[in-house]
């Protein structure tokens, strides 16, 4: 399950985890227009580990999910 809410300035992505065994805690995507963060509660030190991602790393890491062992490199498509 997840929640997109639009905030002031970004857009605010939860993802739940949802299961019958162990469950994470949940992990929070901030899309600004300069970066993406990405948080989540560690739950032995109780603090919140942020990640902070540039918008072509995302765009690879999402191409990456449907994509064979290798090494790639997203070429922008010619207008």
């Amino acid at each position: 399950m997840f929640t997109i809410e639009h905030e002031f300035d970004s857009t605010v992505i939860t993802v739940i985890d949802e299961g019958e065994t162990q469950l994470q805690e949940d992990v929070t995507v901030n899309v600004f227009a300069e970066c993406v963060t990405v948080e989540q509660l560690d739950p032995q030190s109780e603090e919140v580990q942020y990640l902070q991602l540039s918008h072509q790393q995302i765009r690879d890491l999402a191409a990456a999910l449907d994509l064979p062992e290798g090494i790639y490199r997203l070429v922008p498509e010619k207008s």
